[in-house]
């Protein structure tokens, strides 16, 4: 529907990052968007506040008399009162990613694809393409500080259009891109797939979607030729030299074709070079400069809990990250080393899914014992029940730091009051991101 006035649309589990975009640019096309959730969250406040009706008790009453049809994230437990109830209206009901297909279609779509760097590489290209003047709409999977917002609207159907492409539950499967960015196939959402031949499987049908232009970070086992690949090694369409890294800024060159371009990145760590080397290729596709690009990335602000420093003074650091698989841990702590290398390195982790923790164990153990000291909260469960013997106190066990406890949530902020560490990193995909601002308030009364 182009024009939603005097439609209504439900969504259940709103107050996801991926399920609010999708009710903002409901929203904005005129139709009267209500929701559940489960819990209340800063999002769920900023939607009410943009005349977005939410609920947080799981009570058929509280639907709305007429719904047009209705939206859920598999995230939302499929026994619901609500969700029994709407079934029985005969309404018509989609996942998310049904939804945003169906969105998609009717633009030329670029798709950002990874198990982890797809959200900042998303944000990015959203900003390059707004910054050189490009008629843009993007849904992105985190708050990006450019736009203030997880989505970006364009003017109209002439629009292009950015989208992650989540490969979680294959959703990214009903998208209909015509440029598609492979960033990381790493093994995740085993509790969906099973193995990774299945996740590597599932890329390489998402790569098959692609209309017009496929671009992959080498060494991914995609198996489609017709493709741009983009890394540090010599046998790259375009090929990375990072020049330097200095606490908050990177500077490296592309190189294409014998052309050489510099870029200068207000961000650290080799893996945000990558992401912003993937956006770069994918803008040049739709017709953008070289140097245009490279001047749009100076002005990137970041994604809210990716790689987010809160506070940075000659006293103390404070870092939030979403990162919650081993390759991501790894990379954040790889890049708070290098723009940090004196300060002693305390990490707050909290671990998501019993069935990641058991999938990764020693990998966690592993990298985790990356930092100086380790503070490890309980594993937040998400959609999913406990695992006999997976806790965090079995992970902890593993972590060979000689600086290392568990703490209740509840603990928190007394337990980092009283150490004042120099350099911390809260990190984690639960519900973490509950503690940024009462920690940044509390650093900076210290």
């Amino acid at each position: 529907m182009k024009n939603g006035e005097g439609h209504t649309i439900y969504m259940l589990g709103i107050g996801g990052i991926g399920m609010s975009a999708l009710a903002r640019y409901y929203r904005s096309l005129g139709f009267a968007v209500a929701g559940y959730d489960h819990t209340p969250s800063p999002l769920t406040k900023q939607l009410e506040n943009e005349g977005i009706a939410i609920h947080y008790e799981d009570i058929p009453e509280l639907l709305p008399a007429s719904i047009d049809f209705v939206v859920y994230t598999p995230a939302v437990p499929g026994n619901l009162n609500e969700f029994e109830t709407l079934r029985k209206r005969n309404i018509l009901i989609m996942k998310r990613s049904e939804a945003l297909g169906k969105v998609s279609e009717n633009h030329f779509t670029i798709a950002i694809a990874g198990t982890h760097g797809k959200t900042t590489t998303t944000a990015m290209t959203a900003h390059i393409l707004n910054a050189c003047g490009r008629d843009t709409t993007a849904f992105i999977g985190g708050i990006a500080n450019n736009f203030n917002s997880n989505l970006l609207l364009g003017k109209g159907k002439g629009s292009l259009m950015v989208v992650e492409a989540d490969e979680f539950d294959r959703s990214f499967l009903r998208l209909h891109p015509d440029i598609s960015v492979i960033n990381s196939i790493d093994a995740d959402h085993l509790d969906i797939y099973g193995d990774k031949r299945y996740l590597t499987a599932s890329f390489n049908e998402f790569a098959d979607l692609t209309a017009e232009k496929l671009i992959v970070k080498e060494g991914l086992e995609i198996e489609n030729q017709d493709r741009l690949l983009f890394g540090f090694g010599d046998g790259c369409d375009f090929r990375i030299r990072i020049e330097r890294m200095v606490r908050s800024t990177t500077d490296f060159t592309i190189t294409h074709n014998g052309i050489e371009t510099a870029v200068r990145l207000p961000m650290p760590g080799a893996h945000n070079v990558l992401n912003a080397t993937a956006a770069f290729v994918a803008a040049l596709q739709v017709g953008l400069q070289p140097s245009d690009i490279a001047e749009a990335l100076t002005s990137f602000k970041g994604v809210k809990r990716r790689f987010d420093i809160r506070i940075s003074n000659e006293k103390h650091c404070y870092i939030d990250d979403y990162a919650h698989h081993p390759e991501e841990i790894k990379a954040c702590l790889k890049a708070v080393r290098a723009a940090f290398p004196e300060q002693r390195l305390t990490l707050v982790f909290q671990p998501h899914l019993f069935s990641r923790t058991r999938d990764f164990m020693d990998d966690f153990a592993q990298i985790l014992s990356l930092a100086d000291e380790l503070v490890l909260l309980d594993i937040y469960p998400a959609r999913e029940q406990p695992i006999e013997g997976i806790t965090s106190l079995a992970l902890l066990d593993k972590v060979t730091l000689e600086h290392k406890k568990l703490c209740k949530k509840e603990d928190l902020i007394e337990l980092i009051d009283s150490e004042k560490p120099e350099l911390l990193v809260t990190m984690g995909a639960g519900d973490i991101d509950r503690f940024v601002e009462p920690l940044e308030k509390l650093i900076l009364t210290w």
